[in-house]
């Protein structure tokens, strides 16, 4: 033992021995390991990962400009607050939180402010307070005694503060680097808010033995925000889990822990929330059953476990990593608890259609695992994870660039060629402002590549730094380079505007066939007024969706309509529009 501390004082983390009455952890740092990441460099990051996305953009489709047409309508007095309604036409996700929200942004938003900008902000705000609960989480649950690292006989150890600090960093940077994390995080719909409060939930459960008052504020808000945001079935099931591992707090193990009397109160306490929880899903009638196995009915086995492996990369095999080589504390508070939320959500992603949403969930407690695999990894593993994120996010980086190029100039022909056959009539644009962001984030990936590079001493979020960094870079890339044609190809605008022009004037339009997202475009970006159509036309202009043109005669006089235009949408011929005009206006 002496001759392995002494060994760590030079290395500072790598794979511990098996575990053995002397070695109660497979943790093995030094405190050389545990540098904190710099505060500025932390906090830069994040902003240029939150911060793409919510600026500059088009609402999306279909569940982004959806999401965005019923809290404005909400805004605006077109629809109630308690049963959210877009032309008669209830949401897709049963929540009312994120709509509140939104509408309250939008109504809230100075004058020179467009309400897509204003219901973005408290989407924003969610997901930092997803960053933050989600490093807290990582801090506290480092703090739990059993997830300390080995003492060594002649000192040189981490200190648990530092060690903390250290961990949570690497939990932050596990998230960011997650795959699937980037375009749903950024989208204003109801999975935004389920997510922070999915990371305040698990910020409950892991503070609560530090700081029992705060745990408490952040599980009545996680769990009830959960509950009327379109997941009180999670709600339920997450407050469960944290009841259950409320013992989990190593009192063998500390004898500071808190006494059985606190204890059984917190989890008395995490029950009745729970239990409130369901009573006000069943008053606001948010209880909608969507569990289903879908195996022999048609679910698609393979391409679920394909979302598994690349929307949770890299942090699940990370997690994996660390549930093998903790085998032995499973029982222990920062193992035990994150693997409740992953299990959870994993769960619910196999047994619901929208898997991906539900895999969201679970990133903050995937993220937590895969930052106890750290202290355990050999150096050759972390070498690997360091050239495989420098090569993939590179090569996404050179992609990006030179698809740009192309546009702009229009060599290389063939991804020029590409683009203009994907995006038929578009027009690539100069961009000033994204250009120089874009030319800066690739400047600073190659001044962190070389630093990652050079020799340094190791500390223990090494090798989670370039795969947050490289999918920020991407994010950040896709957001400033590529952000004209993706509006182009992702937004109804043009085609909004495309209707607009033949309509004269603009005013009362009837609807039919048209999806929620193409609803709110028509509202937002013609700024129509919609109404559904009656037995006599109320309005002078119908708009119809090309493929229920078969059966039109079965639902409106088509003697009354006479028809003015076929207004096809250049990226996809499924959202083919007919206007009609009333005949003899």
């Amino acid at each position: 033992m002496c001759e392995r501390a002494a060994r760590a004082t030079e290395l500072p983390f790598f794979v511990a021995p098996p575990l053995s009455v002397n070695q109660p952890t497979p943790a093995i740092v030094a405190q050389s390991a545990v540098r904190r990441l710099p505060r500025w460099a932390l906090v830069l990051l994040c902003l240029a990962y939150v911060l793409p996305g919510f600026i500059g953009r088009e609402p999306w489709k279909n569940a982004d400009i959806a999401a965005f047409g019923y809290m404005a309508a909400m805004a605006f007095g077109d629809s109630g607050w308690l049963t959210p309604q877009l032309l008669g036409l209830a949401p897709e996700f049963d929540a009312l939180l994120p709509y509140w929200l939104g509408a309250w942004a939008i109504q809230l938003a100075p004058g020179w402010m467009t309400a897509a900008f204003a219901a973005r902000i408290p989407f924003a705000l969610l997901l930092v307070t997803t960053l933050l609960a989600t490093w807290y989480c990582v801090y506290y649950l480092a703090r739990s005694p059993r997830a300390q690292p080995v003492a060594f006989a002649f000192g040189g150890e981490a200190q648990p503060i530092d060690y903390a600090r250290a961990m949570a960093d690497a939990g932050l940077l596990a998230l960011i680097a997650c795959l699937g994390l980037a375009q749903l995080s950024h989208e204003t719909t109801p999975s935004v808010a389920q997510l922070a409060c999915a990371a305040l939930a698990f910020y409950a459960a892991a503070a609560a033995p530090h700081h029992l008052a705060r745990a408490g504020v952040a599980l009545v808000v996680g769990l009830v925000g959960l509950g009327i945001s379109g997941a009180p079935a999670l709600a339920m099931l997450l407050g469960m889990g944290i009841a259950l591992t409320s013992g989990l707090n190593d009192a063998a193990h500390d004898p500071a822990t808190q006494p059985h009397r606190i204890r059984r109160r917190w989890t008395l306490f995490v029950l009745l929330v729970t239990a409130c929880v369901a009573l006000l899903a069943t008053h606001l009638d948010v209880w909608r059953w969507r569990i289903g196995l879908y195996g022999s009915a048609g679910r698609d086995w393979a391409g679920t476990g394909r979302l598994l492996i690349w929307f949770t990369w890299p942090a699940w095999p990370l997690a994996v990593w660390t549930v093998w080589r903790w085998r032995r504390q499973l029982s222990s508070r920062h193992v035990a608890v994150p693997l409740w939320f992953v299990s959870i959500c994993t769960a619910v992603a196999l047994l619901t259609p929208n898997s991906e949403r539900s895999l969201l969930l679970g990133l903050p407690a995937l993220a937590a695992l895969a930052a106890f695999a750290l202290p355990t990894l050999r150096r050759s593993v972390a070498s690997l994870i360091d050239w495989f994120t420098l090569l993939f996010f590179s090569s996404i980086a050179v992609a990006i660039w030179v698809v740009w190029i192309a546009l702009q100039t229009g060599v290389p022909a063939q991804p020029a060629a590409s683009v203009a056959r994907l995006v038929p009539g578009f027009v690539p644009t100069f961009s000033p402002t994204g250009f120089g962001v874009a030319l800066a984030a690739t400047l600073a990936w190659a001044w962190l590549v070389k630093w990652r590079a050079g020799r340094h001493r190791t500390v223990i979020w090494k090798s989670l730094v370039l795969p947050a960094s490289g999918a920020a870079l991407g994010w950040l890339l896709l957001l400033s380079l590529w952000l004209p044609v993706l509006d182009y190809a992702r937004s109804h605008r043009d085609t909004a505007r495309a209707v607009v022009q033949r309509i004269t004037p603009p005013g009362c339009v009837e609807v039919l066939g048209l999806s929620r997202g193409q609803i709110a475009s028509y509202r937002y970006h013609g700024g129509l007024s919609l109404r559904n159509p009656g037995v006599v036309a109320q309005c002078p202009w119908l708009l119809v969706d090309a493929e229920v043109q078969s059966t039109l005669h079965l639902v409106i006089d088509l003697t009354q309509w006479t028809l003015v235009a076929n207004v096809n949408r250049a990226t996809d011929g499924n959202e083919n529009v007919l206007l009609f005009g009333r005949s003899g206006f």
